[in-house]
């Protein structure tokens, strides 16, 4: 295991500055996920840990070591790559063994640490075949296998699961999730994909142009983001926000809809969020907003309204189980005002808001 840290580290490519001002410490045994749009510097990042990228400026340091000039072999880090990069004439054994082999390691050596990891990874039927025989998901377990052989201080990982199927993706996240289980080492993984970063990682940083928007566990984002390009990425389907402003003792939505709460910045807010399962159907008496349902998804166990409100846009409620509306019907919608989100102008969170009794909540349907 290793610990990694990240201290005021930049990147830049002449006068193009892709990465600025960094700072992470990642601790022994964690599994942190950078997680963002394309383009914000997380693959970046991790290849400047490797030591792929070579650093602007800052530090990096493992285990208390500076390592920002030392080369890839001398970090004693092992990456996965989105691509499998197997060799097609070797077998799965040798393509685990290949880095021992090359190390010149004893053969016995290369031997047993390749049947760890083919126990590890559920590839003991598989060694001797060839990579054309193997299914994407196989493939990608040898690709860790050949990662995990050299056992290595820590495990970088550049979106792995992007070349998958839907279905293989959900299984290699159990797998990689299980892996960081059993061997309890110190991984960074890279995802444009905010569900892996949500059910994989202890820890997620959200970049986004070249900053670090937000640390914190996957609850801590999710229930607290610190600006709104946070709440709005993390979380599927994604938080509903609309235009709000400071009115009396509450705040009202841009169809003049009030509700009654105590909006800590006064005249700062503009925005106002709640997440889709923190809303929900009601009679227009008890509605806060009213609009017409335009599009109904079943999905089983639950069911997503999305419904036009006047005058603020679509919004999307997820309603637990069976919803009996249709698209042209008319509904109200109620909200959790405990799970409430307030923004500012600049997009940043503001003070936790506190909701009126309901009684107190006005609607002007």
């Amino acid at each position: 295991m290793a610990r990694i840290e990240l201290h005021d580290i930049s990147k830049s490519y002449g006068s193009l500055e892709v990465l600025r001002n960094i700072d992470l410490e990642i601790e022994h045994g964690e599994f942190v996920v950078l997680v963002g749009p394309s383009g914000c510097g997380k693959s970046t990042l991790l290849r400047m840990i490797a030591g792929l990228e070579p650093i602007t400026s800052g530090t990096l340091t493992i285990d208390g070591e500076r390592v920002n000039d030392r080369p890839p072999r001398d970090r004693d880090i092992a990456m996965v790559f989105q691509s499998y990069a197997l060799y097609p004439h070797m077998d799965v054994a040798r393509n685990m063994g290949f880095s021992l082999e090359i190390r010149r390691d004893p053969a016995s050596t290369q031997t047993e640490r390749v049947h760890q990891a083919a126990d590890t990874l559920g590839l003991q039927s598989l060694l001797q075949r060839l990579p054309r025989a193997l299914s994407g998901g196989q493939r990608q377990r040898v690709a860790m296998g050949r990662a995990i052989v050299r056992d290595p201080r820590a495990f970088l990982f550049d979106e792995p699961l992007s070349n998958l199927d839907a279905a293989l993706r959900v299984e290699m996240r159990l797998e990689i999730a299980k892996l960081h289980q059993r061997l309890g080492a110190t991984m960074v993984y890279v995802t444009h994909d905010q569900v892996e970063a949500l059910t994989l990682a202890d820890r997620i940083v959200v970049m986004h142009g070249g900053d670090i928007q937000q640390i914190g566990t996957p609850m801590e984002l999710y229930e607290r983001p610190a600006n709104l390009f946070v709440a709005q990425f993390i979380g599927s389907p994604t938080m509903n926000v609309m235009p709000a402003a400071a009115a009396g003792a509450g705040i009202r939505l841009g169809d003049g809809s009030s509700l009654a709460m105590d909006a800590a910045a006064g005249e700062a807010v503009t925005h106002f969020g709640i997440r889709p399962e923190h809303a929900e159907i009601a009679d227009a008496g008890a509605a806060h907003v009213i609009g017409n349902v335009e599009v109904v998804e079943r999905l089983g166990s639950e069911t997503n309204v999305y419904i036009d409100l006047p005058q603020i846009g679509q919004f999307l409620v997820r309603h637990r189980g069976f919803s009996p509306l249709k698209p042209g019907d008319r509904a109200g919608v109620r909200f959790d005002l405990a799970h409430a989100h307030l923004f500012d102008n600049a997009g940043a969170a503001l003070d936790a808001a506190s909701p009126a009794a309901p009684s107190e909540a006005s609607s002007t349907g």
